[in-house]
């Protein structure tokens, strides 16, 4: 395995954007991410302004939606920060509500944001039954929630990407992660019914699936020696970086993948064959 790929051997603080991967649609879209605050959504608003896009931080921790938008601003061009609880209707109003206010569009959504990083790893018949309605609340409705608030805006454009995060491990059937996985199992569904309700409107509705990643926030669910575990297990048996979910989200979101709706886009190194 190159060094450079070496667990661990990768200063996740740092988001050098590779400007190989080149969209000139993208340019002037406005980008909604959610959960952008942090990890692979940081990633993702770095590399859609990058493109000349306009992300929108929208982020439960204003400060940290604050720190991204700055980042982005000060290396690639505009950015706005929100302050957003994707499972509170309100909040997710005002999200949209301000974009708009801001930027007269919404073309892009990005329903990221999810409860993971720090959940418990248990079998199912002894996980915290909030947790459960936790992971269900933000991963599942707060995505729902979010995907209403766009549509109207997009509608009335007549274009639009939402893309549903989901990930490759509910199709492995990997244990003591059910509400995790459940939730992500879900995804699939809601998008495949969204993709065929929007359609007429010229809105595609894809599913993304993230192999494992390791970013600047601390996972106790994942130690570092699954992270090897899986890793090597891959088809690819190399640590995947920002720079490979990025690109490929770029492209999903772009002109060039417009006839592309109800998919599911599988970014794991071959980790999941579907």
């Amino acid at each position: 395995m190159d060094d450079d790929t070496e667990i661990g051997n990768v200063d996740y603080t740092r988001i050098d954007v590779d400007r190989t991967a080149s969209y000139a649609s993208l340019a002037g879209r406005v980008v909604i991410v959610t959960g952008g605050g942090q990890g692979i959504g940081r990633g993702y608003a770095h590399y859609f302004a990058a493109q000349g896009a306009i992300p929108v931080i929208a982020e439960i921790d204003g400060t940290n939606a604050r720190r991204v938008a700055d980042e982005v601003e000060r290396e690639h061009g505009p950015a706005l920060a929100l302050e957003t609880d994707v499972g509170d209707e309100d909040s997710v109003a005002a999200m949209a509500a301000r974009t708009l206010d801001a930027f007269g569009r919404i073309d892009i959504l990005i329903n990221n944001a999810a409860v993971f990083s720090r959940i418990t790893m248990a079998p199912f018949w002894e996980l915290p039954v909030e947790e459960w309605k936790a992971a269900m609340h933000v991963n599942i409705t707060g995505s729902m929630l979010c995907a209403r608030a766009v549509v109207p805006a997009m509608m009335q454009a007549g274009w639009g990407r939402i893309i549903n995060v989901s990930s490759g491990t509910h199709v492995k059937g990997r244990p003591n992660y059910l509400h995790y996985i459940t939730s992500k199992s879900a995804m699939v569904g809601m998008s495949r019914s969204m993709a065929r309700e929007l359609g007429p409107w010229g809105i595609t509705v894809n599913t993304f699936w993230p192999g494992v990643m390791q970013t600047e926030i601390e996972r106790p669910s994942v130690p570092r020696h699954m992270f090897e575990t899986m890793t090597r297990a891959q088809a690819l048996p190399r640590q995947g970086t920002i720079h490979d979910l990025a690109k490929a989200m770029l492209f999903i979101c772009s002109d060039e993948a417009g006839y592309i709706s109800g998919q599911n886009l599988v970014v794991d190194g071959g980790s999941s064959f579907i």
